[in-house]
């Protein structure tokens, strides 16, 4: 198969880089590329998904421009990365419909999905749209919790067999045995790196963004962005088995372990979120893949709507407005829910992939 233009330009600096090796100790790139002497597309694709674009190689370089080698790391596997999203996405022909219109896909399922629960109220009764509601199962006046259950959780479904899938073109076409996944070493380093972020930090003095000063400002909001996502998932966990096993019906009172869980997550997913957002902004433009921002724009945006509507809806949960805030906050996380298998949200698990695969490689070496 021919290679694409992002992946021949990857080659060519892998190749370079090889040959000096003056940044070697920066980051898990350097070392896993040295294991080698040539370069496939599975190899490169596993090379940009190890890379943090911490950008230390690039203020190191001294082949970056304006030196006729022109040689920019960053940018040239950020571009890789972005591509091996459509790459392994399945089905794969929905990656370009997302990867062009990210953001505007986003919103429109947010509107639909929004117009749907305001048009299933008003169908059933009008009145309970903006009537304010106190006390368990207010929520589920508007919409029954099967049906909300029924909607979400295929969505959810699509979604985890999406990335499932996704996760499993870019193992084989990395071509890492499946023996690895099962092994206890490799495992445990891998969770301790991607938890901890340790390549986001320069080479030990921190992620360089819009200039040569190192800083942990994007360490500090991926930890908030994750853990707030991680937190809001457990807060739905917890709400479920309230549900099913203790038949307990939301809301729930500000105390209990669900709205707190929810709350501090709400929290991580607006600020972490807008934190990114205003780093990318900032950032250096040699550093960065000027043509890939739509899903990761999209992402951010879906996380920060899901998370300001939460939180607006603890607040004014027994006010009118109620009826209308739960109906754009559902549309917020479904459309997380059909986004994530085709854009930023994968990088996670591609690259804690990756890093499971250099923990095996050089633990081998």
């Amino acid at each position: 198969m021919q290679r694409s233009e992002a992946l021949t330009e990857a080659d060519r600096l892998m190749t370079i880089c090889n040959s000096c090796r003056y940044c070697e100790g920066l980051c898990a790139v350097f070392p896993a590329m040295e294991m080698r002497r040539a370069f496939t597309g599975g190899d490169l694709n596993y090379l940009a998904n190890l890379c943090h674009a911490c950008g230390a190689c690039y203020v190191d370089c001294q082949f970056s421009p304006p030196h006729e080698f022109d040689v920019r790391v960053p940018s040239v596997l950020t571009r890789v990365r972005h591509e091996s999203y459509a790459d392994y996405a399945w089905p794969r022909a929905l990656a370009p419909l997302f990867r062009r219109n990210g953001l505007a896909v986003s919103l429109i399922a947010v509107i639909s999905m929004a117009a749907f629960v305001l048009g299933f109220v008003a169908f059933n009764d009008p009145a309970a749209l903006f009537a304010s509601r106190h006390g368990l199962g207010s929520f589920y006046a508007l919409m029954p919790h099967n049906t909300m259950a029924l909607l979400f959780g295929a969505a959810f479904l699509w979604a985890i067999i999406a990335i499932i899938m996704g996760a499993r073109a870019f193992w084989n076409d990395i071509g890492e045995p499946s023996s690895t996944l099962t092994r206890s070493r490799p495992l445990l380093r891998a969770v301790r790196d991607a938890g901890s972020l340790r390549y986001l930090d320069g080479g030990g003095v921190g992620c360089y963004n819009e200039d040569e000063r190192p800083r942990d400002t994007r360490r500090f909001y991926h930890h908030l962005t994750f853990w707030g996502f991680v937190l809001c998932f457990a807060s739905t966990s917890v709400a479920t088995l309230y549900h099913y096993l203790l038949h307990r019906d939301a809301p729930y009172p500000l105390w209990d372990l669900p709205v707190v869980l929810g709350t501090l997550g709400g929290i991580g997913i607006v600020v972490g979120p807008l934190g990114l957002y205003a780093a990318k902004r900032r950032r250096e433009p040699a550093m960065m893949d000027g043509g890939s921002r739509g899903m990761d724009v999209a992402f951010l945006a879906m996380l920060v709507l899901t998370g300001a509507t939460g939180l607006a809806l603890l607040v004014l949960r027994e006010t009118s407005t109620m009826g209308v805030l739960l109906a754009v906050h559902l549309g917020a996380v479904f459309a997380i829910f059909i986004t994530m298998p085709y854009g930023k949200f994968v990088h996670g698990l591609y690259r804690f992939l990756a890093l499971l695969r250099y923990a095996r490689e050089r633990h081998g070496a």
